[in-house]
């Protein structure tokens, strides 16, 4: 006789935290763990450039900088980017001049510079930065290959330097070079699934957006399509490595048992174990010393679409890993713990310490 499950228990969704917040509970993190100080603060400086507050966000690159940071042009290039948002300038172009008389070794800072100059629309500036982290990072005597890129120290980022200059010259109407070849080259090497389109010209056709100019609608979903390569850039580059347990809200723990009865093995039957096995396994890896723990918030309808597109099987566990990297690459986790008078992350009402982070419960 088979086993009736019992309906998940319905929870609220868990609060979202505005960028402020997330940035102090980042800088709380950086005083917790001062060895890790580099990447917590400058994801911190982000999430308060976000929120329009440049000056916390620059004094916080800069106090990364005066730490002997491991990264500083990286660093670097994310203090100008602000200095630009915050209306200066000036002060960030000459800052822009120094830092490229120092030749950066890494891609990060040529594409986070040439991008500022994008996206206020000096586009013969972000060309020519482009332009030169390409000629730098790939150097001149190398062939302008596929298989050179990838083979280079920095291949993934040089591709992007090739793809992103691409599209500014493609904004710009300026004639296909032999670097232009090899961005097309580069995009029709990449897997399906990481192409938005099926040619690079049409990702970034600049006559569409004059096509879309009256559908606000479709403009914006252009210009997402257009970003969305630089955009994973550059949120992968300042986000810390966040190892990340998988969590199912009741909604879509019930969904994914009633799809995979199977998973029932693995998770249970119940939502509230569920939750407290995230719980406890979180804890453990905390005390064996691992840090930037995250909770990966997955939904059936994208992990379906995920291990068809990765070619695995859901009721792997492998899947379900990968699955929670993947979202943490997205963007889509949290990091744990939460302050303890914050909303628990189970989406309960009660203050962390009072649910999830009570003792008595662990």
């Amino acid at each position: 006789m088979s086993r009736k499950r019992r309906p998940a228990r319905r929870q609220p969704a868990p609060v979202q935290r505005t960028d402020t917040q997330q940035a102090e509970e980042l800088e709380a993190l950086a005083r917790k763990y001062p060895q890790d100080q580099e990447e917590l603060l400058t994801e911190a400086a982000e999430f308060h450039g976000r929120a329009g507050q440049y000056e916390r966000a620059l004094a916080l690159y800069q106090q990364v900088l005066d730490a002997d940071c491991e990264e500083p042009q990286l660093v670097e290039a994310f203090r100008i980017n602000t200095l630009w948002d915050a209306g200066r300038t000036d002060e960030a172009r000459q800052a822009a001049a120094e830092l490229r008389r120092r030749h950066p070794a890494d891609a990060g800072p040529w594409e986070i510079i040439a991008e500022m100059f994008e996206v206020a629309d000096h586009l013969h500036d972000a060309a020519d930065w482009f332009t030169a982290g390409v000629t730098h990072l790939l150097g001149p005597a190398a062939p302008l290959s596929v298989d050179a890129v990838r083979d280079a120290a920095d291949g993934n980022g040089i591709e992007m330097l090739v793809i992103s200059r691409h599209r500014v010259r493609r904004r710009l109407g300026q004639p296909c070079d032999d670097l232009d070849q090899l961005a097309h080259a580069l995009y029709d090497d990449r897997p399906a699934r990481l192409r938005a389109t099926s040619t690079l010209d049409d990702l970034h056709n600049p006559e569409l957006r004059e096509a879309v100019g009256n559908d606000p609608q479709a403009l914006i979903a252009s210009i997402e399509k257009l970003s969305q390569e630089v955009e994973a850039r550059r949120t992968a580059r300042s986000r810390p490595r966040m190892p990340c347990a998988l969590f199912w809200n009741p909604d879509e723990f019930a969904q994914l048992l009633d799809t995979w009865p199977d998973l029932a093995d693995h998770y249970g039957t119940e939502h509230h174990d569920h939750i407290h096995h995230i719980e406890q396994r979180l804890q453990r890896l905390s005390k064996e010393g691992e840090v930037h723990l995250g909770i990966a918030h997955g939904t059936v309808t994208d992990f379906e679409s995920f291990t068809r597109e990765e070619n695995l099987s859901p009721q792997d566990g492998d899947a379900r890993a990968h699955y929670a990297a993947d979202l943490a690459a997205r963007g889509q986790a949290t990091p744990w713990p939460p302050s303890r008078n914050s909303p628990c992350w189970c989406g309960s009402t009660r203050k962390y310490k009072k649910c999830c982070g009570n003792p008595a419960l662990t």
